[in-house]
């Protein structure tokens, strides 16, 4: 495959840059509209590789899904009763762990299989723990089926979710259907993303299924229904990451409308990053605009709930002066890559500094050159080498169709933000 020509930005950017609809509020609206008690519309849906999968997997099991076709981001949700099928996760974890939940309560066969990365990361703790709570599972990876009677006991389960908050949201987001419910307790190490599991509940109340969170690492959800509810997706504050932080290294100033003042996404702390690296920010009537420093600083950040943004901090540590040491996502080995490693190895393949730490990476700065930077399949590295070829030349990124994952157009969005 040929390496995408990463553009070069030699002058500070000026541009507003319109993001579409989040992913983590998509697949997680679409998964409750698909078990509630009547019809849901989802506006502003994100349509990527990840929600259409979503969309496909819901579609397959029998949900009746209606899309408006003057407007693709427009989805109607009918549920209807759940019954065999097969599903393709690609490498969506939303889809490869939400979904087997759900699946348990249709009537037959359910077979999982995804891309090939896929089938090494790890799901056996939401395998494991739908097995503790009545359903019969094939399989502790991708491929495995889940063999669906209709109906999910449910009831109390224990599990280490030190690896992914999916595995609790996952079983949140199914829960209330379950005959006794569910009461998930962790036992572990901390929960990483942890503000990704807060969505989830925050979701669930609209959808006015309670979540008892009176005990530290402990979920409870009594059985009920599920009600529908007419979603409004916000714009996806993780994917505005990149295009914000080419303000930063650039020294322009980049612009997101419809940026929420209160958000229950994680990635809203690319804010809080970007002012501790040197950047102004000014949120006015909706208008985030980020202006970027004369010299980009680097920072000490504790990024354990905020991982995905790791590759874009990443990128910008390695342009910025001083020493950054970023900590607290070892999880990010299991992702769509080995993320860690990942980083180290293209940053270093350019000229950089950077080395591993058992839970993070340090990066020293050290002058970059132009090269092929690996996207390993993973949208956010490929996001990552693009906003470092901004201001090193030279740059290609290889497989940059992987970033149809979350934007389906990002080198189209790039192009356009530069030449604003």
């Amino acid at each position: 495959m040929t390496a995408w020509n990463a553009p070069f930005a030699p002058d500070p950017l000026h541009a507003t840059v319109t993001l579409p609809g989040s992913k983590s509020i998509t697949n997680r609206a679409l998964v409750l509209a698909a078990q509630a008690d009547g019809r849901s519309t989802v506006s502003g849906t994100l349509r990527s590789r990840d929600t259409d999968l979503m969309l496909d997997a819901l579609a397959a099991l029998g949900t009746s899904i209606e899309t408006d076709p003057a407007d693709p981001t427009a989805v109607t949700i009918t549920p209807a009763p759940l019954h065999g099928a097969t599903i393709d996760c690609g490498l969506a974890g939303t889809v490869m762990r939400f979904v087997p939940a759900i699946a348990a309560s249709a009537r037959g066969p359910v077979h999982f299989d995804g891309d090939e990365q896929a089938r090494s990361r790890p799901l056996h703790t939401i395998l494991d723990a739908l097995r503790d709570l009545g359903v019969k599972i094939d399989g502790n990876a991708l491929p495995f089926t889940v063999e669906g009677t209709g109906s999910v006991r449910g009831g109390a389960v224990t599990i280490d979710a030190s690896a992914s908050s999916q595995f609790v949201s996952g079983l949140l987001l199914a829960g209330a259907r379950f005959t006794e419910g569910v009461t998930i307790t962790h036992s572990g190490t901390p929960v990483p993303s942890m503000p990704h599991i807060e969505m989830t509940i925050d979701m669930l109340a609209a959808a006015g299924v309670a979540v008892d969170t009176s005990i530290p690492d402990r979920w409870h959800i009594a059985p009920g229904p599920i009600r529908a509810v007419d979603w409004q997706i916000e714009p996806d504050l993780s994917n505005a990451a990149a295009f914000l932080a080419a303000a930063a290294v650039t020294g322009g100033s980049i612009s997101v409308p419809r940026w929420p003042a209160t958000t229950t996404q994680p990635g809203a702390v690319i804010v809080d990053i970007l002012e501790a690296m040197g950047c102004r920010t000014e949120l006015t009537d909706g208008l985030l605009t980020v202006t970027g420093p004369e010299v980009l600083q680097g920072i000490t950040w504790d990024m354990s709930a905020v991982g995905e943004l790791t590759p874009t901090v990443a990128a910008m540590c390695a342009l910025a002066q001083g020493s950054s040491t970023l900590s607290g996502v070892a999880h990010l080995r299991g992702h769509e890559t080995d993320r860690l490693h990942a980083l180290r190895t293209e940053i270093n393949r350019l000229g950089g500094a950077c080395r591993e730490t058992d839970d993070g990476l340090i990066i020293e700065p050290s002058p970059l050159h132009g090269g092929v930077w690996q996207s390993y399949a993973d949208h956010r590295m490929a996001t990552a080498g693009a906003l470092i070829g901004l201001v090193t030349e030279g740059v290609g990124v290889d497989d940059v169709e992987t970033t149809a994952k979350t934007l389906p157009d990002f080198p189209g969005m790039w192009a356009r933000m530069i030449s604003a």
